[in-house]
């Protein structure tokens, strides 16, 4: 026959199973190395700021809009008497 033997399937022993689920885990992301130069160090300072005002400006809004999460700031709560 042109096919030969059928090949048997290999037993899965312990330690493979367990790297196999250690390999299947969410890794975390791509790490960043700081910078070194001064004027690249002053630029990550600035945009860190400004994107965490962003974020703030962006949370603060939402929160207003959806009125009834007191988890977060700008709520209900926090607007008071004012409209």
């Amino acid at each position: 026959m042109a096919q030969g033997a059928l090949k048997k399937n290999k037993k899965v022993t312990a330690t493979a199973q367990r790297e196999s689920r250690a390999n299947a885990r969410t890794r975390p992301g791509v790490k960043q190395i700081a910078p070194k130069k001064a004027a690249l160090v002053k630029q990550a300072k600035l945009t860190k700021r400004l994107t965490s005002g962003l974020v703030g400006r962006t949370e603060r809004s939402l929160a207003q809009k959806a009125g009834h999460l007191e988890l977060l700031a700008g709520g209900k709560k926090d607007r008071g008497g004012k409209k």
